[in-house]
């Protein structure tokens, strides 16, 4: 275990990390990073033996907890022993053959074929390759098809596959939602929802349009559930007529989504989706790099709100980000035209379902079974909203939601009229005080702006009543010291 005798010790980490750690989405000009150097359940200590709870699970991803560490080590030791790596490009090993049957077996409906990467970002990236290469592989197999169909009449057979190549497939675009965050690599990106990661970026891969999300919260207050229901449909509909329906080939959403704060759908939206994707031949994708493996206590979230997809992205909670893992997890329907002879789905990563990162992400499944994690999580959630829902007597709190594991709590400047903090209000109520205040009162969640300003909360699958009254309690604390702020001299600063 690493220890840190004195001071000196800490000194020259911080001094190492400011010369030469680039941290990730962070402004590096003049920040000192907390180190984290040990966990244990759902507790965090830094170089300093402060203790934080981490109510975010790392990234809404150590689904375990920290206290599993030996237990999956000597799983990754005994096939660091066996076989340390080798690939699956036209190779297979016991791990990975072993890993993809249990995901089959815990996806729901006929998602039945399991395509190995390193992470969430590129699970969105391959699945979408995937799903514009399918309609290309579909198209080849008919023309296949047709020219082996014994028949009297060549010249049918000859106009058959005239009519065929005359309408080849045109099918590459995806739709997504307003704040949705499904990624960093160029394809990820490009469906992303976040206008603010994409600017710096474009020109992006074309073409995605974004519809409306599923918040709920800021809709006119006389609208019933099916009348939003109805209008996200409308909106998705007209959307890929603008766009043309035979171009589309991927509807990719999330079943909960994280950006903008936790947005459930309202009764009936998902049946209707999946009813246009039927309607326009359309592969629908779920984005389950959050959602899957027990945050919302399913396996998969598809499964909660009876999704049906055609493909599942899932990562982090995959091995409770006890390894670099992802997955594309897609049916039958959509491997077959893989299958023919001479056709391959042209896409690869060297580590994608690599033996040792398979043998944790088996053994942190096993574990999740042993210790009952999605009854766990299904036993609690009422308690835990109803323990965050005691914030809402904040003046600060609009609204709390999400299910699961999975909340968030929306910040206002009047909840009468639900209105919110404008740009620069939040830079210096989430950025300047939130985010420190809160970790330095030992809690590690996030202030996030990419739609209105909430605080996410996401903590690891084994927290209990005791996690969530400290968290609430120190949440409550500081939000309301935010307020006065809020309110004092009429300002955040």
């Amino acid at each position: 275990m690493t220890t840190f005798e004195t001071a000196h010790d800490v000194d020259a980490l911080q001094r190492a990390a400011r010369n030469h750690l680039w941290l990730h989405f962070t402004r590096m000009g003049g920040h000192e990073p907390p180190i984290i150097v040990r966990g244990d359940g759902c507790y965090l200590e830094d170089a300093h033996g402060n203790r934080y709870l981490d109510a975010l699970a790392g990234l809404f991803s150590v689904n375990l907890g920290y206290g599993y560490g030996e237990e999956i080590g000597q799983a990754a030791l005994e096939q660091m022993r066996e076989l340390p790596f080798y690939t699956n490009w036209s190779y297979a090993h016991p791990r990975a053959i072993e890993l993809a049957a249990e995901v089959a077996s815990l996806a729901p409906g006929d998602l039945n074929r399991v395509f190995f990467v390193s992470g969430g970002s590129e699970a969105v990236e391959a699945a979408w390759k995937l799903a514009r290469q399918y309609y290309v592989a579909r198209h080849q197999a008919k023309l296949k098809a047709i020219a082996v169909t014994p028949t009297a009449e060549p010249e049918t057979r000859h106009d058959a596959i005239v009519s065929e190549m005359r309408r080849p497939p045109t099918r590459y675009k995806a739709i997504a939602r307003h704040i949705a965050y499904h990624g960093t690599t160029m394809g990820a990106l490009s469906i992303n929802g976040i206008p603010a990661l994409r600017n710096p970026f474009e020109p992006l891969v074309p073409e995605v349009r974004h519809v409306h999300n599923t918040n709920r919260y800021h809709r006119p207050a006389g609208e019933t559930e099916e009348e939003f229901t109805r209008f996200l449909l409308d909106d998705l509909e007209q959307t890929i007529l603008s766009m043309g329906p035979e171009t589309v080939c991927m509807v990719h959403m999330e079943p909960v989504q994280n950006a903008g704060g936790a947005f459930v759908a309202p009764a009936g939206y998902w049946q209707g989706v999946r009813a246009l994707c039927d309607k326009y031949e359309i592969l629908l994708s779920a984005d389950e790099v959050i959602t899957g493996f027990g945050r919302l206590g399913h396996w998969f979230a598809s499964e909660r709100y009876d999704i049906r997809p055609d493909i599942v992205t899932c990562a982090k909670g995959l091995s409770s980000s006890y390894a670099a893992i992802g997955a594309v997890v897609t049916t039958d329907r959509v491997m077959e035209p893989f299958l023919e002879a001479t056709s391959m789905y042209s896409h690869g990563i060297t580590f994608g379902g690599h033996p040792v990162m398979s043998a944790i992400a088996l053994k942190n499944i096993e574990i999740m079974k042993r210790e009952r994690i999605m009854e766990h999580v299904l036993g609690n959630e009422d308690a835990f909203r109803a323990t965050l829902e005691q914030l809402l007597e904040l003046p600060i709190v609009g609204d709390v939601r999400g299910a699961g594991y999975f909340y968030a709590v929306e910040l206002v400047r009047d909840k009468e009229t639900r209105a919110t903090f404008d740009d620069a209000e939040c830079e210096t109520l989430l950025r300047g005080f939130l985010s420190p205040r809160l970790f330095e009162k030992g809690l590690i969640c996030r202030a996030d702006d990419r739609g209105d300003p909430v605080i996410q909360i996401s903590p690891p699958l084994v927290a209990t009543q005791k996690e969530f009254d400290e968290m609430t309690g120190i949440l409550g604390e500081t939000l309301a010291e935010a307020w006065e702020r809020v309110t004092s001299k009429g300002g955040t600063s």
